[in-house]
């Protein structure tokens, strides 16, 4: 039997359009509140038709030492020019980045997981440090 795992695709986000980029500070201060970006398409553009688009995004954080991962944030996708009229007439896109605030008490990996619609999903991964 296959795994979903199985499915998951990475590559560096520079070169791939479809691996989600997270953007934060690499050392931030324990139990404090920080931003978090999540974005698709920062180096190489990613389509956002009613044909190919990125339908979610999803945040998790893995504390360094501990066994399960925390979901943080889910950001959905929904409108890429659907229309009665036809596709890419509708007058709403929505463009697939996200911004969360979170704060922790331990270092470890933050892991955001995307969707898109055509050719599945894709993970990238930041390493966050307390200063």
């Amino acid at each position: 039997m296959e795994k979903l795992s199985a499915k998951v695709q990475s590559a560096d986000w520079k070169n791939e359009k479809h691996a989600p980029v997270i953007e934060c500070p690499d050392k931030v201060k324990a139990d404090e509140f920080f931003d978090v970006k999540v974005s698709l398409g920062k180096a190489v553009a990613h389509p956002n038709t009613t044909e190919h688009h990125i339908r979610w995004i999803m945040l998790y954080f893995q504390p360094e030492g501990e066994k399960f991962t925390c979901h943080v944030s889910t950001f959905e996708f929904a409108a890429h020019g659907e229309s009665t009229k036809g596709a890419n007439e509708g007058p709403v896109y929505t463009n697939h980045q996200a911004v969360s605030s979170m704060k922790t008490t331990a270092p470890g990996t933050l892991l955001a997981l995307s969707y898109c619609n055509i050719h599945g999903l894709w993970e990238s991964a930041k390493e966050i440090a307390l200063a």
